[in-house]
């Protein structure tokens, strides 16, 4: 059971075993990982045929010294050319990619416990009460739009004293053809109700240009 499946030369009926292995326990693995993973559609949908392309890559250029080259170059390319992710989209990709790999070498019981051992894991790992931390939950990320002409060092400061726990600068850009300033703060309400005050006397400085708050995500765990 846990031999491979492959011989010497692979043939057709190994390579659909194994595909038909890998294509469902991806599918499996998605399904599952859609509980905990709160992502797109077409994510779980690469997710789920994912095992199963790398699995044909592993089979193809297996003893293949340059296949195997010009195949990490090709996904290098794609990598690169994609949006970021969380930590959890690739947490999810890699599992599904070690089951390829599996399911690749003609191991296709190890490939369907890798998946099934890994999910488990991450549902585990993520149920437990470990990491957590309620102040991340009031965290808010403020966005700022000012005109060109006003100087952002200290404009806010009081009104930030009066409403907030706490405020860090978190980056400046120039937007409007370099017209405004658009700046980006890490903030805790004193008392979230006065978000609509706090939100009115912010425009009264800023001459009633876009304001935004929002969840704050911390850049670290972005891919």
């Amino acid at each position: 059971m846990f031999d491979s499946v492959y011989s010497a030369s692979v043939t057709v009926t190994e390579y659909f075993t194994m595909a038909a292995a890998a294509l469902l326990s991806g599918v499996v693995f998605a399904w599952l990982m859609s509980f905990k993973v709160r992502s797109t559609k077409r994510f779980f949908i690469v997710n789920a045929i994912l095992p199963f392309a790398i699995a044909t890559v592993i089979t193809f250029v297996s003893g293949n010294i340059g296949a195997g080259v010009a195949f990490g170059g090709a996904f290098a390319l794609i990598r690169f050319r994609s949006a970021q992710g969380t930590a959890d989209e690739l947490a999810s990709i890699l599992m599904a990619m070690c089951s390829g790999v599996a399911f690749g070498m003609g191991y296709i019981a190890y490939g369907v416990i890798v998946l099934l051992c890994l999910s488990g894991l991450y549902f585990l790992l993520s149920m437990l009460p470990i990491f957590e931390h309620k102040t991340f939950a009031q965290e808010k990320l403020l966005k700022v739009t000012i005109p060109e002409s006003l100087d952002y060092t200290d404009v806010f400061d009081d009104t930030f004293r009066h409403y907030l726990k706490s405020f860090e600068s978190v980056g400046v850009k120039t937007t409007g053809m370099g017209s405004m300033f658009r700046l980006s703060f890490r903030i805790k309400m004193k008392d979230p109700a006065e978000e609509k005050a706090f939100i009115d006397e912010l425009r009264t400085k800023n001459g009633n240009l876009e304001i935004a708050i929002l969840p704050y995500v911390d850049p670290q765990n972005q891919l």
